[in-house]
């Protein structure tokens, strides 16, 4: 019986900088965490605690210092740079707390982006994959506005369609209700919750709200490079 490997596993992982010198500098120490198809999970701690950190080796921006990092079973130990990028391109969406959009771009524009960069050239289903993706945001009606003609939470979630655009099966949401009011931070929440439901996307979201956190599948508590056992 064949079994579907976790989207993220960590086993051990270290992570220091300076290595080698006098300022040598560990900030992780020993991460053991497995994310599960479908799992949505807050990231939480203060200042400082390593949790950018554990996110950029997550997202493949980074590698480990120590230890085993798979993604859907793939060891990223065993992959060169290019293949960590194509990796990170087709297997992990980003959102972060400020969007990042091209401003002169239109909204469907910016949501094509990623599957431009895999394929090379626009094509009709991509705009089509582009198109329902806004439709399912709330943003039909200004797929064709230019992303500095929107507001805030027009902005995120657009972001946010972007980075659904490949469909992946990780997402890493970094403070992205940071900037939002009330209502636009509950409506992106709500969107990354049911897009987890319906493909099976497990999501990290760190945030430093409480409220949010504890309506996720887990928490998880980065405390001075550890996390807090729960």
């Amino acid at each position: 019986m064949s079994t579907t490997p976790p989207t993220v596993q960590l086993v051990g992982v270290r992570k220091a900088f300076n290595v080698g010198t006098p300022i040598e500098t560990e900030v992780l120490h020993g991460i053991d965490l497995t994310l599960q198809p479908g799992e949505f999970c807050a990231v939480m701690g203060p200042s400082g605690s390593g949790k950018s950190t554990l996110l950029n080796l997550v997202g493949l921006l980074d590698r480990p210092t120590a230890g085993r990092l798979l993604i859907q079973g793939q060891d990223v130990a065993t992959l060169d740079d290019a293949a960590l990028t194509r990796l990170r391109g087709r297997s992990i969406g980003f959102v972060f707390q400020y969007h990042h959009l091209i401003a002169a771009f239109s909204a469907l524009e910016n949501v094509m982006l990623p599957m431009l960069g895999q394929r090379g050239f626009p094509d009709p289903a991509m705009q089509a994959r582009a198109a329902e993706l806004l439709a399912a945001v709330g943003l039909a009606e200004v797929a064709g506005r230019p992303a500095d003609r929107l507001s805030g939470g027009q902005q995120q979630r657009v972001a946010v369609a972007r980075a659904l655009a490949m469909q992946p099966p990780l997402l890493l949401a970094d403070e992205p209700t940071g900037n939002l009011d009330t209502v636009s931070a509950e409506a992106v929440f709500m969107l990354l919750r049911r897009f987890s439901a319906e493909s099976g996307t497990a999501v990290l979201f760190v945030t430093h709200n409480p409220a949010l956190a504890q309506r996720c599948d887990r928490l998880i508590e980065v405390v001075d490079g550890r996390i807090k056992p729960g």
